[in-house]
């Protein structure tokens, strides 16, 4: 048995798939692995934001280089983010001590919930990229390990959308974890994983508490105004001083702020908005370990600052969950992710 996937690793030797440079997606499928046939890829926010700004916007660009990243890494590991994301694909072989023997038949149509950076690719053909919703649509063959997460593709959501939940599914979970009824809790970022937090918290806090958005975009703003957030602030979040400033504009610091940006050096805005005693939760595949810890110091701030784990038990059902009440989110998604990934 190889349940964390040890023998894909090409280099360097005697460390795990993620921390690899390198994996082998050639060798014949394992016995406790699920052989997938992939049909597009879910590339995290950091993570194609750095691509497309690279490419200067365009998709074909955008295309090539996740395939030569994928032909030179033998998974979908950004060098410049760390991160990878999720795909989607349909189930071609079980191995015959897979944990998943007695439930997952071949021909179902999975979504992975561990990283891409993790999970052994090959890319035959790139079909599309869709830079407004991440997303990379393509032919190849992909290995899930004895440990890694998965689910299937809910029956009532829209592919795309539950596709789109899936991908940051940790965010909301943990969320929910870290809040209770009562308390103040920025949000920032005013994506797909700042939605879903943003609907947790307000369910979280409740009546009493406060949910406080914020982005440096007024159309991203915008388009989450009817998930009732009780302020919503246009903030960039690279310049911390001024995050500061409207923090205590909006009522003073928070008991907890989640960091869902996609961009780099945002951890000290989110800390210096924190109360002391406070939490932080950084959910942004780029944020800095060195800066978030160093910088907490160097400004005297005591706060626990939580590294958004993207696996919480029930996490999954949790996130389609709560797309599935809370119809401002519903639409939202529906709206920026649906159409494309109808059937």
């Amino acid at each position: 048995m190889d349940p964390y996937g040890l023998r894909r690793v090409v280099s360097p030797p005697g460390v795990l798939p993620q921390r690899a440079e390198v994996l082998d997606p050639a060798l014949p499928m394992g016995e406790d692995e699920l052989s997938i046939a992939v049909e597009a890829l879910n590339v995290d926010a950091a993570s194609f934001r750095q691509l497309e700004v690279s490419a200067g916007g365009d998709p074909a660009r955008i295309g090539e280089e996740v395939r030569r990243i994928v032909r030179a890494r033998g998974k979908m590991h950004n060098p410049v983010t760390g991160s990878g994301g999720v795909l989607i694909g349909r189930v071609e072989a079980i191995g015959a001590r897979h944990p998943a023997g007695s439930t997952l038949r071949p021909g179902e149509r999975i979504v992975t919930l561990v990283s891409l950076s993790l999970t052994p690719l090959r890319l035959d053909r790139i079909r599309a990229v869709h830079p407004e919703i991440e997303r990379v649509d393509c032919d190849g063959q992909a290995f899930v390990f004895a440990t890694g997460l998965w689910a299937r593709l809910p029956a009532d959501l829209p592919e795309a959308v539950a596709l789109a939940a899936l991908d940051v599914c940790g965010a909301p979970a943990m969320t929910a974890r870290h809040l209770s009824a009562g308390q103040r809790v920025l949000v920032l970022g005013a994506g797909k994983s700042g939605a879903l937090v943003a609907a947790q918290a307000r369910e979280s806090v409740g009546p009493s508490g406060a949910v406080v958005l914020a982005d440096r975009s007024p159309a991203a703003l915008e388009a989450l105004e009817p998930l009732g957030a009780d302020l919503r602030l246009l903030l960039d979040a690279t310049d911390p001083l001024s995050g500061l400033e409207a923090a205590r504009a909006a009522g003073g610091l928070f008991d907890v702020v989640v960091s869902c940006t996609s961009v780099a050096e945002t951890e000290m805005a989110a800390i210096l908005a924190v109360r002391q005693g406070g939490t932080v939760i950084f959910f942004s595949m780029a944020t800095s370990f060195t800066a978030a810890a160093l910088g907490s110091e160097g400004v005297g701030k005591d706060a626990l600052l939580v590294i958004g784990n993207g696996y919480l038990p029930g996490h999954a059902e949790l996130a389609l969950n709560l797309v599935r009440r809370n119809v401002p989110l519903r639409t939202f998604f529906e709206g920026r992710y649906g159409p494309r990934g109808r059937t």
